[in-house]
């Protein structure tokens, strides 16, 4: 009996172990994503809303295939203003906001020299690929690492990055300090992709050949629309009084023949204003992967690609126009023929791919109005007057301010020092006067930033965008849908929604199928990659890993 008992109990533990080590090894989940290539897509100013707006016309390889097969995240916001070009890009790679990072704006005031700084030049390099000046750019305004640095780092320099844009800005940034090569587009009468000494002392021989050949010339043609105008229904009138026009043209309407305006607009430069300007930054990212090796072998490699036209387009035409809904979908046309030359040149399921926005854009407020909806401009002029009147009877022949830019007042310091008066009263007595200006919202000045801490709603996001040590004294918050811009097309800056509330997709390699509408944040997207990749975080990193992405 107990030689029975015991053969059972044997048997038992033979069935009992065997189990218990299978589903502990079900269990387990690498510590790690392993991708042969990861790519970033930030898509100039598009609002998440352009997904859902164009849904219908989308097909099935593009932005669908990047819904449908990967994960939404459906409440993606910027957690900071001024909402702008350049310090959306640093935000989405850096995964801080300016207050860390340093990028306040597309230009802004240094208040060291004394002069306005634009955020990716730099005098210390020169223009590789062109004699203009347009090649003179760096990272170093840039106070933190990258998620593309950290993965230099990782790799021992092994894994590539490459960034590139119609924009100095949207490659530069993007690309971090340690990026293997940045490329940005110069038109004018070249029509070239160039680079900066930072990168290289010459082109490589497959961007020569590109700038070489007859790619750029065939988007030479009228811009026409994609499919037939009459199923354009999610977008206004073709003909109306709130877009601007390309010089030469007597309407804002399609075709735009772009042959017959081509003087007139910069020449190459004026693809940029087009949807044919994301086809040839595709064609482009098509030629880098190609010449660059990307994801051919086992160390992950980084490519960065920002589709500038869209800003551009909006700025021209508005949110509602049909200029931005045939742009929308011949870009969807673009992602598409993107991720087939992935699947086929890294394989499908080995690559990586995140979308998202530097932010959104307002409706033309002209047609907001006139929709009854609560919107206008700031009367520039007026406010001017008022306000030197006011400083004139209150500080008398003082040059109290030093600078106004990026809605924001910059003081001399020494200047109210001498006049035995406290920085912090005037930037007060000042803020109370500016409050009472049509239009402004809300004022908060430099010591209010520095002495609380906001953790919600507007303060919070303004807060996210002061930088101590570059940003100025006082600070401008204008009424929803009210902007400093002329009365046709649309523009972006503001803390709003409609400026704050972009896409973010994940796709591939490591991606589970879903979406969520729990609030993610602009800055969770770089710790998010580098958790996926088992890479360190940013320098700067106060975003948060998404945890449903990583599930």
């Amino acid at each position: 009996m107990k030689k029975y008992i015991r053969s059972m109990l044997v048997f038992g533990s033979l069935v009992i172990i065997p189990a218990l080590q299978t589903t502990a090894q079900e269990n387990q989940k690498p510590i790690k994503t392993t991708p042969k290539l990861v790519v970033g897509i930030v898509v100039d100013q598009m609002r998440y809303d352009y997904l859902t707006r164009f849904w219908d016309h989308y097909g099935d390889g593009g932005f669908k295939r990047l819904v449908n097969e990967g994960f939404n995240c459906k409440n993606n916001h910027f957690n900071y203003a001024p909402t702008s070009t350049g310090p959306g890009h640093t935000s989405i790679y850096t995964g801080t906001t300016p207050s860390t990072h340093g990028i306040i704006g597309n230009n802004w005031y240094d208040k060291t020299t004394d002069k306005i700084v634009y955020c990716a030049s730099d005098e210390n390099y020169v223009s590789v690929g062109t004699s203009a000046g347009t090649g003179k750019m760096s990272p170093h305004r840039m106070t933190v690492s990258t998620v593309t640095d950290e993965l230099r780092l990782f790799t021992q320099k092994r894994g590539k990055v490459i960034a590139l844009a119609l924009k100095d800005r949207g490659a530069v940034l993007p690309g971090g300090h340690m990026a293997n090569a940045a490329y940005w587009y110069n038109g004018g009468a070249e029509g070239d992709w160039i680079s900066s000494s930072y990168y290289m002392d010459e082109l490589p021989r497959w961007v020569k050949n590109f700038n070489s050949s007859d790619v750029v010339e065939k988007y030479k043609k009228p811009w026409t629309t994609l499919k037939s105008i009459s199923t354009y229904l999610e977008s206004g009138a073709d003909n109306n009084m709130y877009e601007g026009m390309f010089a030469g043209e007597t309407a804002p309407v399609f075709p735009h023949d772009l042959p017959a305006i081509w003087e007139n607009n910069g020449q190459f430069d004026l693809l940029r204003g087009t949807a044919y300007g994301n086809s040839l930054t595709t064609d482009f990212a098509l030629a880098a992967i190609d010449g660059e090796d990307l994801g051919k072998d086992a160390i992950p490699d980084f490519l960065a690609v920002s589709y500038s036209s869209t800003d551009y387009v909006g700025h021209q035409f508005g949110v509602n126009s049909k200029e931005v809904q045939d742009t929308y979908l011949r870009l969807d046309q673009d992602l598409e023929r993107l991720l087939e030359v992935l699947d086929r040149k890294v394989g499908e399921g080995e690559y990586l791919v995140f979308l998202s926005s530097d932010h959104g854009a307002v409706d033309v407020p002209a047609y907001l109005r006139d929709q009854k909806i609560p919107a206008g401009y700031m009367d520039s002029q007026g406010m001017s007057a008022k306000f030197k009147e006011f400083m004139s009877y209150t500080y008398g022949d003082a040059d109290v301010i030093k600078n106004y830019s990026n809605a924001q007042f910059f003081l001399d310091h020494d200047v109210i020092r001498n006049l035995d008066l406290e920085v912090k009263d005037v930037q007060y007595k000042i803020g109370q006067e500016l409050l009472s200006y049509d239009g402004i919202s809300r004022v908060f000045t430099g010591y209010q930033m520095e002495h609380n801490e906001y953790n919600h709603g507007i303060p919070y996001i303004i807060q996210n965008g002061y930088n101590q040590k570059r940003s100025g004294d006082i600070l401008l918050v204008l009424n929803p849908g009210v902007v400093y811009y002329p009365e046709t097309g649309s523009t972006h800056g503001s803390p709003y929604p409609y400026d704050t509330h972009v896409p973010l997709l994940f796709f591939g390699k490591g991606i589970p199928q879903g979406s969520t509408v729990e609030r993610t944040e602009i800055d969770d997207i770089a710790p998010t990659i580098s958790a996926l990749l088992g890479i360190a975080f940013p320098s700067g990193t106060t975003g948060q890993p998404i945890e449903e992405v990583l599930d």
